[in-house]
């Protein structure tokens, strides 16, 4: 039998093929398409992948003047597809003639289950010839038992995935349009709006109002250290609102030197295992060490179809009975994790914890095959670690600890201790790396006896407001409100950025970001709100479940955005000028003291600049800082009168600059030393990626630079150094001379350590 393969990827295509074929496959061509073939007994094998989807999803022609018609008529336009890989597609098409059996082999998602049978379907194949192989890792045992019982194409999966990108493509087109034309901001500079990205902004705008807003009120608190150990308790009134009766309390306190023990109880506490990865616990967790959910994605992917972790794209947290999970323990043998692994399947019997969600179509995220620190570097090692130990945190025993709590009579003030102490590692000691941990015991006491009081101090702090969000927390609240799907919520933050809706790490976001918010809610008929958006989540949902069909899904959704759009139509005038007046706050910078134009921010082929509105009668210029999120001011250099900026880099305290970098003002603060080659000023730069280093004032005639430490405080000596005459510098508690190569330095792997730090 001649059998055709078709994979969503080409890793995935290779890695199928020598499971399949024992590593014997053929490398061809079948016009400009690459073709993998192979044999198995009597069966011909030919594999063709794709990159995603091979049709592309529009509207008319017709359609694509954004002043030919309006928003509205959008609504209900027609839609076609258009081939993105005719290669691919009359490849496909003239291998399924001469095949017997189409097995689709794509993700076993919804996207993938579309792109499999759109291909299909455009190649005109015969789909009673149309087969399904359903895995959840790529692994041999997996892969073999798929295409050993292979199943059929799941239509209604399909139409879901095609619903979500009809209504996708309405809805993102017609809002896009709608507040683009209003705003007047067309062509590059369109501004876009979406069914999941508009609510998602919306969270973020919602937050930053509440910390712009938020009034701290002042409280007061009273500690106290007891005994030889200095143990620390808690009035039990923390916080007082009011300062006369904190004041009171402390008082009566500071009367005696010794407290009573009221209370002393010891218990154990079982501390249960975290559970299994699903695709947003996972995306949360790589978070916190540094990667972000899109990376984290992009990298979750690459070790999928490299064979080393199961699908990464799922809501399971349960492991399904039919995974032995004492194979897969056997396979990470090789590991880094060798010790860990032998201990875990030491264990008698192995009872995996599980979390609230059960699906049935993929197992939660977990290892499939060894890897190592030494062939597997950077993030792609730090997020299969993470997933490695996750794994054998969820099969090993829970935790104990050692719980004391102590209550302390002072003159009529209560005052409570704790104390922890982990007695039992059990599951922490595979994931403690990605804990706060840390014992805090309490001594032996006995009820009634006396203590010594250290000390009672009294604090004043104030409420905090709220936290912004980040993008694991943002992630963990898009899940909780169903905005989007475990495959595109990293997707979402990405276009934030992309649009300039929101800058920094904490998301903040910036004028225009908040403008198009508040300007949607007004005139927007609900479409920032998380309902509308769950409420269409669900309906794809039914339609994969048989409950609901892709045209009733559609129309119902066309009839809700042209009630939407039609509003915003009305009202455009003000929207626009809402919006308008935001993106000049958002590129105004300040005022010029040359000509009293403003300075704003301008676009030009090589990237955005400062420069004053004045011109061509004023050409003042600067350049953008690097490698920044910048925030305007009202402050004004002191030096030359310019705009000063705050300035905010990664791993450095923010700066309050003058936008010009040549102002005597910023090349003080940025000064390191005279420069041993040519008697110029060593100078802090910050290259195009935002990375800092030092170089020569005197570049291009001088090209003397020094690599830096990513982060942490560099403060000038005034001092050379002794044996290469470099500027020498305290960072990080040390004082060294600043080149990685000064003959000085003890050892060449003394240096090595300090470019790592």
């Amino acid at each position: 039998m001649r059998k055709l393969i078709i994979t969503e990827k080409a890793n995935a295509a290779r890695r199928i093929s020598t499971i399949l074929s024992d590593g014997k496959t053929k490398t061809g061509s079948h016009g400009g398409a690459s073709i993998i073939t192979f044999s198995v007994g009597d069966d011909e094998y030919s594999v063709v992948s794709l990159r995603g989807h091979i049709l592309e999803l529009d509207y008319p022609e017709e359609f694509n003047d954004w002043s030919g018609s309006s928003p509205v008529d959008l609504v209900y336009a027609p839609h076609v597809k258009t081939v993105r890989a005719k290669s691919t597609l009359d490849a496909i098409r003239g291998l399924s003639e001469s095949s017997d059996e189409i097995i689709i082999a794509t993700d076993y998602d919804r996207e993938g289950e579309l792109i499999g049978l759109e291909t299909v379907r455009a190649a005109g194949a015969d789909l009673t010839k149309v087969k399904r192989a359903k895995f959840s890792a790529l692994t041999k045992g997996e892969v073999e038992a798929a295409f050993s019982a292979l199943t059929e194409p799941d239509v209604r999966l399909s139409d879901a995935a095609e619903a979500r990108q009809v209504i996708d493509l309405a809805w993102g087109a017609v809002l896009t349009r709608s507040v683009s034309l209003s705003s007047g901001q067309v062509g590059k500079n369109f501004l876009s709006v979406g069914r999941v990205q508009s609510p998602t902004l919306k969270l973020l705008v919602d937050r930053h109002g509440e910390i712009e807003s938020f009034k701290p009120v002042p409280f007061w608190r009273i500690d106290g250290k007891f005994g030889m150990l200095a143990f620390k308790g808690e009035h039990d009134g923390n916080p007082f609102w009011n300062k006369d009766e904190c004041d009171a309390a402390l008082k009566r306190c500071n009367e005696v030197k010794k407290g009573t023990i009221v209370s002393y109880d010891v218990s154990m506490k079982e501390e249960y295992r975290p559970p299994p990865f699903d695709t947003t616990a996972m995306q949360v967790e790589a978070n916190k060490i540094g990667i972000p959910p899109a990376a984290a994605m992009k990298i979750a992917e690459d070790l999928y179809t490299s064979g080393y972790i199961s699908y990464p794209r799922t809501e399971n947290t349960e492991y399904p009975k039919s995974l032995s999970l004492r194979g897969v323990l056997e396979k990470l043998r090789e590991s880094d994790l060798a010790a860990e692994v032998n201990e875990v399947l030491s264990q008698q019997s192995i009872m995996p914890s599980r979390g609230k969600r059960r699906t049935t179509d993929h197992p939660p995220i977990y290892p499939t095959a060894s890897a190592t620190s030494e062939k597997m570097k950077g993030d792609k090692w730090k997020l299969y670690e993470l997933i490695l130990r996750r794994f054998l945190a969820t099969l090993a025993p829970n935790a104990e600890s050692e719980i004391t709590k102590c209550a302390i009579d002072v003159n009529g003030e209560m005052f409570t201790s704790s104390g922890y102490v982990l007695m039992k590692a059990g599951w922490k000691k595979y994931y403690g790396k990605y804990l706060s941990m840390g014992d805090s015991s309490l001594p032996k006491l006995e009820k009634g006896a006396e203590v010594e009081i250290r000390s009672i101090k009294q604090e004043e702090s104030q409420t905090k407001p709220p936290f912004r969000y980040n993008q694991g927390s943002l992630i963990q609240e898009m899940d909780r409100l169903n905005l989007g799907t475990k495959s595109t919520r990293h997707d979402i933050i990405g276009k934030l950025f992309s649009r300039n809706y929101v800058q920094g790490n904490y998301l903040i976001p910036t004028p225009v970001g908040i403008a198009m918010t508040r300007s949607l809610e007004k005139h927007g008929g609900g479409i920032t709100e998380p309902d509308m958006t769950a409420r269409l989540e669900g309906d794809m949902l039914k339609i994969s479940l048989g409950e609901r069909t892709l045209p009733s899904v559609v129309e119902e959704s066309q009839n809700v955005l042209h009630a939407v759009a039609s509003k915003m139509n009305t009202e455009g005038a003000e929207m626009g000028n809402e919006i308008r007046s935001a993106l000049r706050e958002q590129q105004h910078i300040g005022t010029c003291p040359a000509c009293g134009n403003n300075i704003s921010i301008k676009r030009s082929k090589k990237g955005n600049f400062i420069g004053c509105d004045g011109y061509p009668e004023c050409t003042r210029a600067y350049p953008m800082p690097r490698g920044a999120m910048i925030q305007t001011t009202e402050e004004t250099c002191g030096t030359c009168g310019l705009p000063k900026l705050r300035i905010i880099r990664k791993g450095s305290p923010p700066q309050m600059l003058c936008i010009d970098p040549k102002c005597e003002s910023n090349t003080s603060v940025s000064d390191i030393g005279e420069c041993p080659s040519c008697g110029g000023r060593i100078r802090m730069m910050y290259s195009k990626a935002g990375r800092r280093f030092a170089g020569c004032s005197g570049w291009p005639d001088c090209d003397r630079t020094y690599p830096l430490r990513p982060t942490g405080m560099i403060t000038p000596t005034d001092v050379k150094c002794e044996h290469c005459s470099s500027p020498v510098v305290s960072m990080a508690g040390r004082t060294e001379c600043i080149s990685m190569e000064c003959p000085g330095k003890e050892t060449r792997k003394k240096v090595g350590v300090v470019k790592k730090v």
